[in-house]
């Protein structure tokens, strides 16, 4: 049914973190988030971020260690298949609830016979991008990679060594070392940076929410990628387009909060799915 419904166009995607995990990046509630879950670290809450300085230097300290995997991390063949669907015109849209980047890099190919090529759809980031960072108190965006930069010259010589990277981007790390690490502030106007994603306990953006209904109503049909829909701000679009009678097929590997919302559903790994999708059309 996947390869019908793809063949036949105007399909929506909405990906989650198990699209990723092939680029080495682990998630929250499959198997590669089994170790976190363990571990019995958690995820970095909003409230709780912009509750105290405190908060904030650990955030930053394990950030500024996890973010060096972010950067270096490259799209995977499931990105790459995304993008080539994008090329040939059968996405209404990507929503993506994944804050890597990963979605735009696969993006941009190259063709040999005509050089640089671009895909035909644009990107919705439904929980923002790891690579901007937001000022709490001016609203100015910047790169992340000043902020790195920035950090680095404020923290010479600190390297606490080897650590496991989160999801989120950030890292496992000892009090000794976050007490040891210095925060630096906006350079406009000396606000409290936050990256420009949405923590967990932090609202969507009611006009991003809109969009994503709206891309939803224009679709003829509703692909979900790698994401267990066990957040709402995902989950919601399932609901939506079922209502709508738009077809929902999920590939995840694992059951989905979605699965009885769900004309189809395969569980498999995305990589190998996806580029199959795409040699058999």
């Amino acid at each position: 049914m996947l390869v019908d419904v793809v063949a036949a166009g105007g399909v929506l995607v909405l990906s989650g973190a198990g699209l990723s995990t092939e680029s080495g990046i682990p998630d929250y509630r499959g198997p590669t988030g089994l170790a976190r879950r363990g571990s019995g670290a958690t995820p970095m809450t909003y409230q709780v971020f912009t509750g105290g300085a405190d908060a904030r230097r650990r955030y930053w300290a394990r950030s500024h260690l996890g973010w060096r995997h972010i950067a270096r991390a490259v799209p995977n063949d499931g990105h790459r298949a995304v993008a080539a669907l994008s090329r040939r015109g059968l996405l209404a849209g990507i929503i993506t609830q994944n804050v890597d980047g990963l979605h735009q890099a696969a993006d941009q190919a190259t063709d040999p016979a005509t050089g640089p090529v671009t895909g035909r759809t644009e990107v919705t980031e439904l929980h923002g991008s790891l690579h901007r960072v937001l000022c709490l108190a001016c609203g100015q965006r910047t790169a992340r990679s000043d902020l790195d930069r920035r950090l680095a010259a404020a923290n010479p010589g600190w390297d606490p060594g080897s650590v496991s990277v989160n999801p989120d981007g950030d890292a496992a790390l000892d009090d000794e070392a976050v007490a040891s690490f210095g925060v630096a502030d906006c350079a406009a106007c000396g606000g409290v940076l936050k990256p420009d994603v949405v923590f967990f306990g932090e609202n969507v953006p009611p006009a991003r929410t809109r969009a994503c209904y709206d891309l939803v109503e224009a679709a003829s049909a509703l692909v979900v990628l790698g994401s267990s829909l066990t957040v709402m701000s995902g989950f919601r679009y399932v609901r939506h387009a079922a209502r709508l009678g738009r077809p929902v097929v999920i590939v995840n590997q694992g059951a989905t909060r979605g699965d009885g919302y769900a004309a189809a559903t395969l569980d498999a790994p995305l990589g190998q799915t996806l580029t199959a999708l795409v040699a058999a059309l």
